[in-house]
């Protein structure tokens, strides 16, 4: 159990001001303040009693598709739909003892049953070294029959709200721009450790897609490998030329299926979309990583991501399920090529169907889309037509 945890406060862009500390087995705390927050600076210590954290999980190299799988057995004990008065993601009170010590507005913390870590490649700060680290890019492509590496890396929480419901979408202007400075912070913070080659903010919601806790939150996870989309993506650049994103961008642009467009960003309905419903918001500049989006570009992607979101939930009478998926070019690869951009998608077809991957889309990877991109794009425009600009 870790004592009297130190509290170091930073302030960060827009006036947000990060506090980092510990939890009571030493894993990572950070609370990031609104601008203008009610919250004081003094934060509750966390005074559980908490076993030491388990071995970091082990990979295995998959030689037929070259893919690296995490076996991680400690994630089947995970907390499936707790009441709201059990909820592991709310601030602790006598009768709850979360993972949060103190009242927050947006609060980021490691994962307790992550899929990478808590090892990372070398020794750093609270965090052990592996005993069988990857040895670079190089070493994971090296095909092999029985190959196994310490499945390295950070998987974080990051928490939206104190409340015990909601999503991104149902936050102020105010918070979301809170928490994409949180964003930003741990995708630079993240992509420092030793043997992290990718970092992924996403935020899964609604049970559909497989969310365990109900609570307004996303999370975090740093690899350490490329991942497959990403190489997908890399070969793909390799083949059309590295300024392939831009002139997506300007196709896009020019077609019907905008769905918004702000100064700084454009949201549109890809002209190969897979999903029934599913939306790409990208920067009008090439940015690598959210850590490199200006103070004008955060700014605007606080209201405008909120007013897209809103427009999705718009579309039925009940919240749409989805995954958020910021993609993010890697760490030491890539990054004068591949662009930072959401890729936002539902599987909810009609009110009451969804999609299910089955046969052919599953086990060979071959789609076929029900909804045209341009009744898609349709649709999704006049819905966030319907919502007013989000100012507060």
């Amino acid at each position: 159990m870790v004592n009297s945890p130190e509290f170091r406060a930073e302030t960060l862009r827009a006036g947000v001001v990060k506090r980092a500390t510990t939890l009571a087995d030493g894993r990572e705390l950070l609370y990031f303040d609104d601008p203008g927050t009610t919250l004081g600076p003094e934060r509750a210590v966390d005074t559980r009693a908490l076993d030491a954290r388990g071995e970091t999980a082990t990979m295995r190299f998959d030689v037929l598709s070259g893919d690296w799988i995490t076996v991680a057995a400690n994630r089947q004990n995970r907390v499936m739909m707790p009441s709201a008065d059990a909820d592991p993601l709310a601030p602790q009170t006598p009768t709850n003892p979360s993972e949060v010590p103190s009242r927050y507005d947006v609060a980021v913390f490691e994962n307790r049953s992550p899929a990478f870590g808590p090892a990372l490649a070398t020794a750093h700060g609270h965090a052990p070294a592996a005993s069988d680290p990857p040895r670079g890019l190089d070493d994971l492509a090296t095909p092999g029959l029985g190959r196994t590496r310490t499945s390295v890396g950070r998987c974080e929480v990051v928490c939206f709200s104190p409340e015990h419901t909601g999503s991104f979408g149902t936050q102020t202007a105010t918070r979301a721009r809170t928490v994409i400075e949180a964003w930003a912070d741990r995708t630079a913070a993240l992509s420092a450790l030793p043997g992290i080659e990718q970092v992924f903010p996403f935020e899964n919601r609604g049970e559909a897609i497989g969310v365990t806790l109900p609570h307004p939150h996303g999370q975090i996870y740093a690899y350490p490998y490329v991942t497959p989309r990403t190489t997908r993506t890399l070969e793909s650049i390799a083949r059309s030329g590295p300024d392939l994103f831009a002139r997506i961008l300007a196709f896009e642009q020019d077609s019907e299926r905008v769905v918004l467009r702000g100064e700084h960003w454009t949201a549109f309905v890809p002209f190969a979309a897979r999903w029934p419903l599913e939306v790409h918001l990208m920067p009008h500049r090439h940015v690598a990583d959210l850590a490199e989006t200006t103070d004008a570009e955060r700014d605007e992607l606080a209201p405008l991501y909120l007013r897209l979101l809103r427009g999705v939930d718009a579309l039925y009478d009940t919240p749409t399920p989805y995954i958020a998926a910021w993609h993010q070019a890697p760490v030491h690869t890539g990054r004068d090529s591949v662009r930072l951009h959401l890729q936002l998608t539902s599987p909810r077809r009609a009110a009451d169907k969804l999609k299910f991957l089955a046969g052919s889309e599953a086990a060979m990877g071959a789609w076929a889309a029900e909804v045209t991109p341009e009744q898609g794009a349709a649709r999704l425009r006049a819905a966030v037509e319907s919502i007013p600009e989000v100012t507060a």
